[in-house]
């Protein structure tokens, strides 16, 4: 039985389904929630924005804030707790390398819509990449 699930995070509906599956499918399981900040985009927005900004850290976690409490009311909900993490640069080359810590990772399966479609192009798809490096086995949730 896994006792430590890693549920990356976004603003998507699928990350919210998928820290809900892992609530519901591993319910004695301390659970952390993985946001990564700085994505790369085609005009290297967010990077860009966080480089310029004077403390990167803080820059950071103001831009996870959002993800974060959505978590904390998916996990009130559920009458569950989490721990929260920000990382900053690539998603999936940072959920790999923290994967190793954890039993699982539980993630969400994106959609294919047109502006994720130029992302997945640009970067790949965060979910089929940690899917097929990670060193523990990844839950994709729909």
């Amino acid at each position: 039985m896994a006792s430590r699930i890693l549920v990356p995070m976004d603003d998507s509906e699928h990350a919210g389904q998928a820290l809900e599956y892992a609530f519901d499918n591993f319910p004695g399981a301390d659970v952390s929630v993985l946001h990564v900040v700085g994505v790369p985009s085609p005009m290297m927005g967010e990077a860009a924005a966080l480089a310029l900004a004077d403390d990167i850290e803080e820059a950071a976690a103001e831009r996870a804030e959002p993800v974060f409490e959505r978590a904390r009311e998916i996990a009130t909900e559920r009458d569950r707790e989490i721990d929260t993490i920000v990382d900053i640069g690539h998603p999936a080359r940072n959920i790999i390398d923290r994967a190793e810590n954890y039993d699982t990772v539980v993630l969400g399966a994106h959609g294919a819509d047109w502006s994720r479609a130029t992302r997945q192009f640009l970067v790949g798809n965060v979910a089929e990449t940690v899917s097929k490096r990670a060193s523990v086995p990844v839950v994709l949730v729909r």
